[in-house]
């Protein structure tokens, strides 16, 4: 977002120092192709038009990158969010993705000639297993699939980012001015930090962007929220400071150096064509989120490393952008103040979809999630759809299990089981999101 009018601008630096410049970016641009690595059980594109950017802040330990920590998969990712353009191109909103989010993990290819199975992990995993062969398509790809899985969006294009690239972004626009409150001691992310306003740039850009457990609550959450305010000011920076070709291209060479993206989108002429429709999106347009969330231990109190989505609102959220339809922030947060934890909702499951065992293991799908299942059996007659039903006083907890079951609505049922939701397994069932 921040670089858009700066690549846009590419092609007119190359123009005006000549040919060699333009290959040389188009050159350091890596390409991923990933298409042939997603199978074709993918998410309905509901908003022709729009488009869904999967953007990773890749945290891989390999080359220069290995005095940041050992003992890593070689493909790993420290950042994850999904940039969604409305269709006529006025909004964006940027939905951050905590790394420790537990969710359902498709099978992926390795990328070593092994298929990994599927289970529950924290997100950024999938771009570990997808990266197991050593190359940023697999990692790509399996990253893809979990999060269009876990949020029902069709991703259009795929961006990575590396530690080094970052440094050189930040150190060609002269550092990024950053006023933390407390001083920051992380030997982790390799930096000693004053407190108070000031100029940060190569190492301590890097290490002030990657902090966590030395500042604030030591959350995930903490660092996606400076993560976002420095991407804000890194955006103010750079159209402050990009006048000269010189400055320009030191920007673009650091930038494109570090960048690995999809096939369709590997080149300075289609990053172009994507950041002049970006860059006329009003700032007070483009919106920075981070899904709804809350600890995984109110589920599984053994479980303090993790959080989980909130349900309905991460569901909500989701189906909005899937739809192209703007979301408001400060709604949204209202709207997620007071969670219902997935601990308490009761489930029984019946199984009226024809398929023998059904009910016993999208009840253990639901025990892995945190819900309390109590029981299974046989629904009275067969089932074409699925349905979930409930007595009076259980809205919400029927809401937050009926928005994990896409095209389910729950219904209240005076004939529900007392103290449970129901839900019946249907000839349409397709898991569980």
């Amino acid at each position: 977002m921040w670089a858009g009018g700066a690549l846009a601008a590419a092609v007119l630096v190359a123009a005006g120092a000549g040919g060699w410049v333009y290959a040389g970016l188009d050159g350091n641009i890596g390409s991923a192709d990933v298409e042939d690595r997603l199978g074709g059980d993918r998410p309905v594109n509901l908003s022709p038009g729009s488009k869904n950017i999967l953007v990773v802040g890749s945290d891989s330990r390999d080359g220069k990158n290995a005095k940041y920590g050992r003992d890593l998969d070689t493909m790993h990712s420290d950042t994850l969010m999904v940039m969604h353009l409305s269709a006529d191109r006025e909004w964006a909103t940027v939905v951050s993705l905590p790394r420790d989010s537990w969710v359902s993990l498709p099978a992926c290819d390795r990328g070593d000639g092994t298929t990994s199975a599927p289970g529950h992990a924290k997100i950024n995993t999938s771009f570990a297993v997808g990266g197991t062969g050593g190359e940023v398509a697999g990692a790509a790809a399996c990253t893809i699939k979990t999060v269009e899985q876990s949020t029902g969006l069709r991703i259009d294009h795929f961006m990575s980012v590396d530690f080094q690239g970052f440094k050189g972004m930040v150190n060609a626009l002269g550092g990024i001015e950053v006023c933390p409150r407390t001083a920051i001691r992380d030997r982790k992310a390799h930096l000693d930090l004053a407190a108070g306003c000031q100029t940060v740039r190569d190492e301590k850009a890097l290490g002030y962007v990657r902090t966590r457990y030395s500042v604030g609550d030591g959350s995930d959450l903490g660092r996606i929220g400076r993560q976002q305010e420095f991407m804000q000011a890194l955006a103010a920076r750079a159209k402050q400071k990009l006048t000269s070709p010189a400055d320009l291209y030191g920007f673009l060479d650091a930038a494109t150096k570090s960048l690995t993206t999809d096939a369709k989108l590997a080149g300075i002429k289609p990053l172009t064509g994507l950041a002049n429709e970006i860059k006329g999106i009003p700032g007070d347009r483009l919106t920075f989120l981070t899904v709804p969330n809350y600890g995984r231990e109110a589920d599984v109190p053994s479980d303090r490393a993790n959080v989980v989505w909130q349900y309905p609102q991460a569901a909500g959220l989701f189906a909005s952008l899937a739809r192209d339809r703007e979301v408001d922030k400060e709604k949204l947060a209202a709207d997620s103040a007071g969670p219902v934890y997935a601990a308490t909702v009761r489930v029984q499951v019946l199984n009226g979809s024809g398929v023998p065992g059904q009910a016993a293991k999208v009840a253990q799908t639901l025990r892995s999630a945190g819900y309390t299942v109590t029981g299974t059996g046989n629904a009275p007659a067969a089932a074409p759809k699925s349905t979930v039903t409930y007595p009076r006083g259980l809205e919400k907890q029927a809401g937050v299990l009926a928005s994990r079951l896409p095209g389910v609505t729950a219904k209240q049922d005076a004939s529900a089981v007392a103290g449970a939701v129901t839900l019946v397994l249907g000839a349409d069932f397709n898991g569980i999101r």
